[in-house]
């Protein structure tokens, strides 16, 4: 007859052995899972920063046939505001990842700034040469050292903005961002380091700003209201 104190033993070590199986299963399950969906992220990630990267090349070999154009050729829709922005929520969605090389996110950062300059400075040359063409513009700088709390919000309102008016031109700058071309800028609309700031028709404006204080501040909002609302009803026709 076996010792009763042995086989307690060997029970406790038999589930001892069942509840390391278990845990090893659980652990390396994890591991695998957390692993598969790391290197998804890592191919996302890194599948984004080249299609960012081609986008990049199309849009410079773009400004430069369009800067050839004659006004008879462009319209307002031709220029490249349109096309730029989905940039925006491609780095916006590369800056929320936790796997991202910063340097080379910061490469690509100052590459779209730079495009939403020469943006801008081709459409300023195509409203000074073309009559038919006249844009709206706003400047937006902002921070993400965590030093602005209603960079976000005000985001958030110019993308509002946008929705409602297609044909308004928003510019935005990471007003830290190491960048010679963007400091000119913030030099010649001389922008302080105060952030939020919105530069609108050459005067810059500090803190957050609704739809309504922009609308006041921007009356040519309405003229861009009754283009949208003739080619809409152009549209439905």
């Amino acid at each position: 007859m076996e010792d009763p104190v042995v086989e307690t033993r060997s029970a406790r070590w038999s589930s001892y052995i069942v509840a390391f199986v278990i845990t090893a299963l659980i652990f390396a399950t994890a591991l695998y899972v957390s692993n598969y969906f790391n290197n998804r992220r890592i191919a996302d990630i890194q599948a984004t920063q080249d299609n960012i990267s081609i986008d990049i090349l199309s849009l410079e070999t773009q400004f430069e046939l369009l800067a050839e154009h004659a006004c008879r050729d462009i319209t307002e829709n031709s220029v490249l505001s349109s096309e730029i922005r989905p940039l925006a929520s491609r780095l916006s969605y590369l800056e929320l990842q936790p796997g991202v090389d910063e340097n080379e996110l910061d490469r690509l950062k100052r590459y779209y700034s730079l495009l939403q300059i020469k943006d801008l400075m081709l459409m300023q040359e195509v409203t000074q040469k073309c009559r038919n063409i006249d844009p709206v513009f706003i400047l937006y700088f902002y921070s993400n050292k965590g030093d602005c709390e209603d960079c976000e919000q005000q985001g958030y309102v110019l993308t509002g903005l946008n929705e409602r008016y297609p044909q308004l031109r928003i510019y935005s700058f990471d007003y830290n961002l190491d960048l010679a071309a963007l400091q000119t800028l913030i030099d010649i609309n001389d922008v302080r380091g105060a952030v939020p700031a919105l530069v609108i028709n050459g005067q810059a404006y500090y803190g957050f700003k609704t739809m309504d204080d922009i609308a006041e501040i921007l009356p040519e909002l309405s003229t861009l209201e009754e283009a949208t609302r003739t080619t809409a009803t152009s549209t439905d026709r």
